[in-house]
């Protein structure tokens, strides 16, 4: 008697192990990346640039300044925040994009219906290389609207962050069109 009942324990035990490892497999499944990995793609390489200077165009309302920065990983986290929003490798968005791929380039486009501030992510590639991320994402509503431009570009003998461009243009009801673009240009440590 007791070996049967160690025998129904064990094949219950294992059972439940198979079933809740299989399951561990599809819901990691789910988890991986259907898009760009923008997010890990911008984690990846301000690592690289932490502490590197940068000439940094600045143009708000047609006012131009232009600084000299020396960002850590932490400022470029500030500063490519808007990238890590852009962020389409959620579950919800699983069916929500229209992708196109070629040799040369990666395009992830909000489909007609789909419902998010994304419009769309672009990817180009140069000898298996990403050369440029270019991002849209813009909303729209009865009082407000905006839309934000970001483009990051690659150096192709360095594979590192060599500039980037961001813009925006917002309207709000009744106000003025605000603009802003900030474009930053990164000097390779010597």
């Amino acid at each position: 008697m007791k070996h049967t009942k160690s025998f129904s324990f064990g094949t219950f035990f294992l059972a439940s192990f198979i079933l809740f490892s299989c399951a561990d497999e599809s819901s990691s499944s789910l988890e991986k990346s259907s898009y760009f990995d923008l997010k890990g793609f911008i984690e990846t390489h301000i690592q690289e640039i932490d502490g590197v200077e940068v000439i940094k165009d600045s143009e708000i309302q047609g006012d131009t300044k232009q600084a000299t920065v020396i960002y850590s990983a932490k400022d470029w986290e500030d500063e490519f925040s808007l990238f890590n929003e852009a962020d389409i490798n959620k579950s919800s968005l699983i069916q929500s994009y229209e992708t196109i791929s070629t040799d040369d380039m990666l395009s992830h486009k909000l489909l007609p219906n789909g419902r998010n501030k994304v419009k769309y992510i672009t990817v180009t590639y140069s000898d298996g290389q990403v050369s440029s991320v270019s991002i849209k994402i813009a909303d729209d509503n009865l009082f407000y609207s905006s839309t934000t431009l970001g483009e990051i570009y690659m150096n192709k003998s360095t594979n590192l962050i060599d500039r980037y461009v961001i813009e925006t243009s917002q309207k709000i009801w009744f106000l003025d069109r605000n603009e802003m673009k900030i474009e930053g240009k990164i000097i390779p440590k010597q």
